[in-house]
């Protein structure tokens, strides 16, 4: 039996299992001469638990002896026996392989490439991703690297020299108790105990220095900026800056961060974010994203990252809010609730329509897939991949079932790994109050009534932050961040469309279907794909097929001439018309 982790402070890499130990350690020398970080340390030698090696976004977890409750994912070994773990809000990824008798792992799947002998897609993983905007777990989109889901151990045992299939086990549940707190004055004195809590857990060894807090001018940023400041901590906000055309317009959300930073007393650093910033931005961000993660706001927040790196080692941030306190609206999949309240038995009807909440490709499989890909997918079912977090018997009340479904999928497979990774690509340890677990398992303490009242989301939430901050930041509608895609997309990317989804390229990948572009564009592709949702769209497919050539390393080939977007997009729009 062979062993040998490497770390360093933003990313590991080890092996375990039967095998030549000069084979497989001049193996994990290559793979280390590979990757970006310089300052590894490697070892064999687990403590007196069984811990190997532990990793946290936050940088909090570094004593293995009396730290590893801190750890986002951990390694531990016995005599035959080797555990990959994950934290249950999935702020830091890991990915393992088998090669022979021996288990590679690592906290990015590009360190492990070099291992795969022939790279290949996996189309379950890629149908996964057209659905949500990220690759479900535990599929990745290579094939042969599996990825440990949020909130599970997973063991192997050797036995006469044999790998044996791992074990799964499921560390917590996220579940309601049967005699929620209903009273509002003693859950608002509750919660706010928590929250103040939270941070503290989050500042105990921060020196005298300022930090970062990426600021939205939302509700949850802006709580915790408002919780540092109480506590003494010198913060530094980033908020974005979508241009002047954007802010007239009301597309953007600095105003509210600025009226924040102005009632905290903090200085406000405005983040260019123009449509040519993030187009330079683009493929760095999808190299340090390490996974295809195709919502809109990943480039941007790497751009507050790369900002933040400028000034501060440490970001904070207010992931996670929404998943606690029901933020995002939950109105259509509630109007679905009382459908299904009177045909208990119809599961599937519930979860298309929380599929739907998505916004993504999924019911238009036949127009975007070209045949090879579609035939593969026939017998999948996406709704397959949500049931765990939508099973309707973990919980009892509909919004605390949407709240653990928000948490397992939104939160631990898209938000946090996503912000964990654009952090560490810029040096960054990164903070996120939200994701404290007496926090998390407190409101599953509490009753859904306190949640959403009216069509007031977050209620508990506001009223336990009424002091701290302006009421019109505490009490004005979620608006999330509207990141204008689909401007940029028919305006200064037009033409870069053409070589990003380039339909002869399409042609030769066998995957999407080469004119989906143009019928996206052209508004042929579903009723539903209009308006910001083209974008949106767009969005998907470009991150996809930058990552299929950046990350994964697959050629560009035979592009064409043949698409619209040789023409500028009036002219385009105008023939298109005379047709």
């Amino acid at each position: 039996m062979t062993v040998s982790v490497a770390t360093c402070p933003q990313q590991l890499v080890g092996y375990w299992g039967y095998g030549d130990p000069a084979r497989l350690g001049q193996s994990l020398k290559r793979l280390l001469s590979q990757a970006r970080e310089t300052d590894w340390a490697v070892t064999s030698q687990p403590t007196s638990d069984g811990t190997l090696a532990v990793l946290s976004a936050a940088g909090l977890a570094s004593d293995l002896q009396t730290e590893t409750a801190l750890a986002d994912i951990w390694v531990q070994v016995g005599e035959q026996s080797l555990t990959l773990g994950r934290q249950a809000f999935g702020r830091v990824p890991l990915y393992w392989m088998q090669v022979e008798q021996v288990i590679w792992f690592s906290s990015r799947l590009q360190t492990l490439l070099p291992l795969v002998a022939s790279p290949g897609v996996n189309f379950a993983a890629l149908y996964g991703y057209s659905c949500f905007s990220y690759v479900p777990t535990p599929l990745t989109p290579v094939e042969g690297v599996v990825a440990v889901p949020a909130g599970v151990e997973e063991t192997w045992r050797m036995s006469a020299g044999t790998l044996a299939s791992p074990h799964s086990r499921d560390l917590l549940d996220w579940r309601e108790v049967p005699d929620p707190v209903d009273n509002e004055q003693a859950a608002i004195a509750q919660l706010q105990t928590l929250l103040k809590a939270a941070v503290e857990r989050q500042i105990t060894d921060l020196p005298d220095e300022t930090v970062g807090v990426l600021l939205s001018g939302g509700l949850d940023s802006s709580i915790v900026a408002a919780l540092l400041v109480q506590m003494g901590v010198k913060v530094r906000a980033y908020t974005l800056d979508f241009g002047d055309e954007f802010e007239r317009g009301g597309m953007t959300e600095s105003p509210y961060a600025e009226q924040v930073a102005s009632w905290l007393n903090i200085p406000l650093i405005k983040v260019d974010a123009t449509p040519r910033r993030i187009q330079a931005a683009l493929i760095p961000t999808i190299k340090a994203l390490d996974l295809p993660f195709g919502d809109g706001v990943t480039v941007p927040l790497s751009l507050l990252c790369q900002a933040a790196s400028q000034d501060t080692g440490i970001i904070f941030n207010g992931e996670g809010g929404d998943q606690l306190f029901a933020g995002w609206t939950n109105k259509p999949l509630i109007a679905a609730s009382i459908y299904q309240s009177e045909h208990p038995d119809d599961y599937q009807s519930f979860a298309d329509h929380y599929l739907r909440t998505f916004h993504r490709l999924w019911g238009y499989e036949a127009q975007v897939f070209q045949p090879a890909v579609y035939a593969a997918i026939q017998d999948m079912n996406p709704q397959d991949w949500l049931y765990p977090a939508l099973d309707p018997t973990e919980t009892r009340s509909l919004l605390h079932r949407l709240r653990r479904a928000s948490l397992m999928l939104k939160g631990a497979q898209n938000i946090h790994p996503r912000a964990t990774n654009l952090a560490f690509a810029h040096g960054l340890q990164v903070r996120s109050p939200f994701c404290d677990m007496a926090l998390a398992q407190w409101t599953f303490q509490v009753s859904s009534e306190l949640y959403l009242q009216g069509a007031c989301e977050k209620y508990i939430l506001k009223r336990a932050v009424e002091p701290w901050l302006p009421p019109e930041i505490v009490w004005r509608q979620k608006r999330g961040m509207g990141v204008p895609l689909t401007a940029w997309c028919l305006n200064e990317w037009w033409r870069s469309l053409g070589v990003w989804l380039n339909p002869g390229t399409l042609q030769a990948e066998g995957r999407w279907q080469p004119d989906l572009a143009a019928r996206i564009v052209e508004g042929n592709l579903g009723g539903m794909i209009q308006g910001r949702r083209i974008g949106e769209t767009l969005w998907l497919l470009i991150v996809w097929q930058l990552w299929r050539s950046h990350v994964l390393g697959e050629p560009l080939e035979n592009p064409s001439w043949n698409h619209p977007f040789l023409l500028p997009y009036q002219l385009w729009r105008f023939t298109h018309r005379c047709l």
